[in-house]
């Protein structure tokens, strides 16, 4: 299929910037895909379509400030994402300039750090840092990865808003967005109303926010993903399948976690790593029902979108969202697929 086939028109004042003034209060489009039909809601009202004994399961990967900001030794300024840690000193990173960031390059960073560019694969550089820096160092100097199509610096209201409410490991280099409209008074409103909560651990990285720039979607690659299934996360999930519940996945990582996962009739605990690629055609295995975003046109994620509610079926929806002035992206409204 080709890559063109997954855009759609969005207006520019549509992307949000900034997150809702309050957390849980974002705007709900509800896609039916039996009937086709879409209705119009909002977060408040999320317990009336999930139906009880529902499992739901959310992503609990924390967002570490991952963007850096250095010196050359000319004095310009590099851009760093650091993607993932390898070692105590050793960390894959994005850059800005990336030709120009060769091994044996030397970048200065605050409080008298220095990373050296040690290796150069692609677009990924390999860094060492002296001395040793670690989550503490890069919450006091690090930035919130905020992705490019938010066109502002960080504030220190992003520490708090582009985390999810129930963020426990930290890993993550981008938020796992979707959970980010749940607040706690939601999650127990969801649980009285008879819905099983759960939570998986996928840190996001390049695999989640790279764009497909082939010309078929089928010639993108996935770069692996870190993810862990907890014992009681599997046996909730797999109880839920054994008797035909639903089971429904907060976020597109949480999706992909569940279905890499999958073995036989169930889900396997433990830790591993994923490049699934759900493309129109994949069988889902284990996932009934998607609670999402609004996806960046040409996405790895719109094509997972669309391969979960079909093709057709999710264009009508984009199409209805930017009719009704939905937001769009990390801090835009939601979607729930049932």
């Amino acid at each position: 299929m080709r890559t063109r086939n997954f855009s759609f028109d969005l207006p520019p004042e549509l992307v949000a910037q900034h997150p809702p003034a309050q957390r849980g209060t974002s705007r709900l489009l509800v896609l039916d895909r039996e009937t086709g039909r879409l209705a119009h809601s909002s977060m408040d009202e999320i317990d009336k379509f999930v139906e009880p004994g529902t499992v739901m399961v959310f992503n609990d990967s924390r967002v570490r400030k991952a963007r850096l900001y250095a010196a050359s030794d000319h004095g310009g300024t590099v851009e760093l994402l650091l993607i993932r840690r390898v070692d105590s000193a050793t960390w894959i990173s994005l850059t800005s300039k990336t030709r120009r960031q060769r091994p044996g390059k030397k970048l200065h960073l605050p409080a008298d750090v220095t990373a050296e560019v040690v290796a150069a694969e692609g677009e990924f550089r390999t860094l060492r840092f002296t001395p040793e820096i670690d989550d503490d160092w890069l919450d006091r100097h690090g930035h919130v990865p905020l992705p490019p199509y938010i066109e502002r610096a960080d504030i220190p209201q992003d520490a708090e808003r582009y985390q999810t409410v129930y963020s426990r490991l930290i890993g993550s280099v981008a938020a796992p967005t979707a959970g980010l409209h749940f607040t706690a008074k939601m999650l127990a409103q969801l649980e009285r109303a008879g819905v099983e909560l759960c939570f998986v651990t996928l840190h996001v990285g390049a695999g989640t926010f790279f764009p497909i720039r082939s010309e078929h979607i089928e010639d993108h690659r996935m770069h692996e993903e870190i993810y862990e299934i907890s014992d009681s996360c599997a046996k909730t999930v797999n109880r839920a399948l054994s008797v035909g519940r639903k089971v429904l996945a907060v976020g597109t990582t949480s999706l992909r976690c569940l279905e890499a996962a999958s073995r036989g009739a169930g889900i396997e605990p433990g830790k591993g790593r994923t490049d699934l690629y759900i493309k129109p055609g994949y069988a889902f295995k284990t996932v009934s029902q998607l609670f999402t975003n609004f996806h960046t046109p040409q996405s790895t994620l719109l094509v997972l979108v669309s391969a979960f509610a079909g093709c057709a079926e999710v264009k009508k929806a984009y199409q209805a969202a930017v009719e009704e002035r939905y937001r769009f992206f990390s801090y835009g409204d939601a979607m729930l697929i049932l």
